[in-house]
């Protein structure tokens, strides 16, 4: 699939919408920019491998300032990837073709939910939160791991921990659960 061309008007549809069904990598770029040149070509052949697993999308900052104003981008080429909505990983410069597959195939790998979910739901007092990472009720997920992680001490708390660390990653740094959950994850913690 090649990739898609996208502007300030395209990129809610085009990457936020889209990426609720696939990953969607938003590659930052310019068409002076010698590294952009160099990563272009590398981003394009290694989701081409990965055969509709995810998709590219390109943006111009010089013609889209407003989006790499809202973005952060402050060097270029900047790569950023989307998961159901929101940013979920992200580098900047050219890297090498190895590194970029290892990028994809962290994006394309099945999300810490679904994983979670499977494992969870051999232990009957964690069913209830394996049916909601089924159901993508991330914050009652969330809800239910936190409220036994005060309850339990020791390795079933570091592993409770871990799972939670685990759907913050699913659902990105920035994402409102995460941003709630994350302080308190720490206040039950210490």
């Amino acid at each position: 699939m090649e990739p898609i061309d996208v502007d300030e008007q395209s990129f809610e549809q085009a990457v936020l919408e889209r990426s609720h069904d696939v990953p969607v990598v938003v590659d930052f770029w310019a068409a002076w920019c010698g590294p952009c040149r160099a990563l272009g070509p590398v981003l394009e052949r290694a989701v081409g491998e990965r055969a509709g697993a995810v998709e590219l999308a390109k943006v111009d900052v010089d013609a889209n300032q407003t989006l790499a104003a809202r973005f952060g981008i402050r060097g270029i080429p900047a790569v950023k990837a989307f998961r159901n909505g929101a940013e979920v990983a992200d580098f900047v410069g050219a890297l090498p073709p190895d590194a970029v597959g290892e990028f994809l195939d962290a994006l394309t790998a099945p999300p810490a939910a679904e994983r979670l979910a499977a494992t969870l739901e051999a232990k009957p007092e964690l069913a209830s939160v394996a049916a909601a990472l089924r159901e993508r009720d991330y914050e009652a997920a969330l809800e239910l791991l936190l409220t036994r992680i005060r309850d339990v001490n020791g390795a079933e708390r570091d592993e409770l921990r871990a799972a939670m660390v685990a759907l913050f990653g699913d659902l990105g740094a920035e994402h409102p659960l995460t941003l709630r959950y994350r302080r308190q994850l720490a206040a039950a913690l210490f």
